[in-house]
């Protein structure tokens, strides 16, 4: 059965759930005055939950994280920036492609974010018809950019070069922010030596056996406890741990500071993935910081069917090792040889063994097997998406 997904603010507990005949579990969000606090599984008997149970359960999953958010409340301190601090201005920038209906949604979603004054960014990448276009012109309040190179990296350096604020916080067509997301990324700015914030991913629903299966081994969320990384504390290496392309803000000057978007990576091009963790390697390698933050809360649908959660973690592999790989011939990181070493035997051999001896819990072997092949697969794909972009910047 299914997972249903559940919203709920601590200090404002309903007496119980009912209308859940569909699930046998569901994944609860815990707020505690708004903010993320962390969140619980808690099991569906007879279509709803009680009350006894509910409170029980999120207040051991929520643990100290929250009863530090209620003291920081309390205390009335924000650890993210100073008092007098004004948060600068945001592009709000979308990079789609031919995703009408899940643009709607993240529109929909974008229109209740409180107007501080941010715009509202499309980059429509070399669509096959007008739809988006079309669709993009029923809200007055968005402009529309169409890009006809193909690759999300080229929509992102696009949007970055369009954006009329000094941050552009970037999310995806198939995710949903919520109305305090971009409050939650534009207050960590306060240092100049941060150049990224990424926030929180909540999956929208678990409505599927892929789904679920995406949420377990390969969430979006980094947890609950915002986080400050740099050099000190994180390998570049290891960027993947900061956050997700999904959710995520950058300060227009990145392209100074550490450059653009490598346009030979990430969708649309042979290597499908790896664009936004190599942007955060190349902050982190610079000496700047990035900060994760819960507070910046979005939600994601995760691929509905089995084939496209095979062809994702296949992405992913695929992404991975192209991203390495630059980093060994255009930054000349040569740990990253070592870092490859110990991922493969330290995670991937892990749990392919796990898997073939059909251990509790473990991974399906086919997804394991299609990340090895694409891991395999990820050095010459990078090698010639870096050609094949050659071959286009000649000819225009």
């Amino acid at each position: 059965m299914a997972t249903a997904i559940l919203d709920l603010e601590f200090e404002n507990l309903p007496v119980e759930i009912t209308g859940l005949e569909r699930y046998n579990k569901a994944l609860v969000l815990i707020r505690l005055s708004g903010r993320p606090v962390g969140q619980a599984l808690l099991p569906v008997f007879g279509g709803r939950i009680g009350a006894r149970e509910m409170h029980s359960t999120l207040m051991n999953a929520a643990g100290w994280t929250m009863w530090e958010r209620w003291l920081h409340d309390f205390l009335g301190w924000d650890n993210a920036c100073t008092t007098n601090y004004v948060p600068p201005l945001a592009t709000v920038a979308v990079c789609t492609r031919d995703r009408t209906e899940d643009l709607q949604r993240c529109l929909e979603a974008l229109m209740q974010l409180p107007d501080d004054g941010q715009e509202v960014l499309i980059i429509d990448n070399c669509p096959s018809n007008d739809s988006t276009r079309r669709l993009v012109e029923s809200y007055s309040r968005v402009r529309y950019v169409r890009e006809d190179r193909p690759g999300l990296d080229v929509a992102r350096n696009r949007a970055l070069r369009e954006a009329r604020h000094e941050i552009v916080a970037f999310t995806d067509d198939d995710a949903a922010p919520d109305p305090l997301w971009l409050r939650g990324l534009l207050r960590n700015f306060d240092d100049p030596l941060v150049l990224c914030v990424t926030g929180l991913t909540m999956p929208l629903e678990l409505e599927t056996e892929a789904q679920e299966w995406f949420e377990h081994l390969s969430t979006f969320g980094r947890g609950f406890r915002r986080t400050m990384f740099e050099c000190s504390n994180l390998s570049p290496m290891a960027a993947g741990k900061v956050g997700a392309g999904v959710n995520m803000a950058l300060r227009r000057k990145v392209l100074e500071c550490v450059g653009a978007f490598d346009e030979a990576l990430d969708t649309g091009t042979p290597t499908l993935s790896g664009g936004d963790t190599e942007m955060f390697s190349r902050i982190l390698a610079s000496g700047y910081r990035i900060v994760y933050d819960p507070a910046a809360l979005c939600w994601h649908r995760h691929r509905r069917t089995w084939k496209e959660l095979y062809r994702t973690f296949y992405g992913y592999g695929v992404g991975v090792y192209a991203y390495w790989t630059r980093s060994l011939l255009v930054e000349g990181e040569l740990s990253v040889l070592q870092f490859a070493c110990q991922w493969f035997f330290r995670y991937q051999l892990l749990a392919l063994v796990r898997s073939l001896l059909r251990r509790p819990d473990s991974a399906p072997l086919d997804l394991i097997l299609a990340e090895l092949r694409g891991c395999a697969t990820g050095p010459w794909a990078y090698l010639k998406s870096r050609k094949l972009l050659r071959t286009k910047n000649r000819q225009t």
